[in-house]
């Protein structure tokens, strides 16, 4: 899992039952919106999120609609199952990095 992508999911993960449009996301994750998009939409495509358009008409709120987006019904949970994986193989290389680093494997 992507840094950026575990960004996007801590950010969502503060208020999991709340919903989030795109620039709330880059704002907490942050991230460009450019970066988030994607990985919202994977996280969509998955089956992790959800999400639906407003139904205000651009023109009367003065800027484009937006897109919310909310975990799925087991969608947070398997996000923080996917984030404790994460750190977890995080915390095996970090070792091996360590003593690379100091000039082990020279």
């Amino acid at each position: 899992m992507t840094l950026p992508t575990q960004l996007v999911l801590r950010a969502l993960l503060d208020a999991p039952a709340r919903e989030m449009y795109g620039l709330e996301i880059c704002a907490a994750a942050g991230l460009p919106s450019g970066t988030i998009h994607p990985i919202l939409a994977r996280l969509e495509g998955i089956g992790w999120l959800e999400s639906r358009w407003e139904e205000a008409e651009p023109q009367e709120r003065g800027r484009p609609r937006r897109r919310y987006y909310r975990f799925a019904p087991d969608g947070a949970e398997r996000a923080r199952i996917a984030l404790a994986q994460a750190h977890t193989r995080v915390g095996r290389l970090l070792p091996a990095l360590r003593h690379r680093l100091a000039g082990g494997d020279t």
